[in-house]
């Protein structure tokens, strides 16, 4: 298979660093496409792929398009894209806002397939939420899917419009638990330890708490009963987040990721 990923960042290198990780792809049949020129000079020291500055012939003879550029920069690569893409091209944007049938009509290509990634995907653990034009076939969405694992899992959307509530919630969510280990932290500072012990401590904490989740035979209600006694520490703590409205506060952040990429999708 040959691909060609448009706009090298941090998302669009996790995607080709898990494709030439996991084998489905070789070196020479990886295109990247980077416009930056000390990004470019990174890349070819690198050796992650046959690094060009930009969209020329060579893309037009891959068989995947992934768009990986910035939302705002589409308008300045979609005229060159459309000039040159070939019917039987699959395309795979993973532009937050940037809706499918906008993609289809700017490059003239009604194969497109849209996801949206998140962070983690750059150490293969990111999830993906995606979703698919009508028109390509079962088969060549098997084959988008299974690259989309290398870098962690994914789940097929038939709505398209669910993927604003994938931005919110996975897609923006390791912010979210980045900002709690933080409160987490500053409040173990505040106890008197310094920033080493209590990053140390609340990191591990985090980390033994997520294989409790993913595989301990309970609910999360089970989990949280589990530490918090009766009368005890926790129960103190969790009664103290309660009064203060967290679990809504959350909630109501989330929700207003949700609506900020609804409005992002319709600009």
């Amino acid at each position: 298979m040959k691909i060609a990923i448009v706009g090298c960042g941090n998302m669009g290198m996790a995607f080709a660093k898990s494709f030439l990780q996991y084998d489905l792809v070789k070196k020479e049949d990886l295109l990247l496409i980077e416009k930056s020129g000390d990004r470019s000079s990174t890349l070819r020291n690198e050796k992650a792929g046959v690094v060009v500055d930009t969209i020329g012939p060579r893309v037009g003879e891959t068989d995947l398009i992934i768009l990986s550029v910035k939302p705002q920069d589409f308008n300045s690569v979609h005229g060159a894209l459309r000039a040159i893409i070939k019917p039987q091209q699959l395309v795979l944007s993973i532009m937050a806002g940037i809706p499918m049938a906008q993609i289809q009509e700017k490059l003239d290509h009604p194969l497109v397939v849209r996801a949206m990634p998140n962070t983690p995907a750059m150490l293969g653990m990111g999830i993906t939420g995606f979703t698919a034009a009508k028109e390509i076939d079962p088969g060549s969405l098997r084959r988008v899917e299974n690259l989309i694992n290398a870098t962690g899992r994914s789940i097929f959307l038939e709505d398209e419009t669910m993927l604003d509530a994938v931005t919110a919630l996975s897609g923006s969510g390791p912010a979210y638990f980045y900002y709690v280990v933080k409160a987490m932290i500053e409040a173990g500072k505040q106890m008197g330890f310094t920033d080493s012990v209590a990053t140390i401590l609340v990191k591990q904490t985090m980390l033994g708490s997520y294989h409790l989740i993913n595989n301990a035979d309970k609910s999360l209600d089970e989990l949280i009963k589990a530490v918090a006694s009766k009368g005890g520490t926790t129960e103190a703590a969790l009664r103290s987040f309660e009064e203060g409205g967290l679990d809504d506060t959350l909630i109501a952040g989330i929700r207003a990721a949700q609506m900020r990429s609804t409005e992002l999708s319709k600009s």
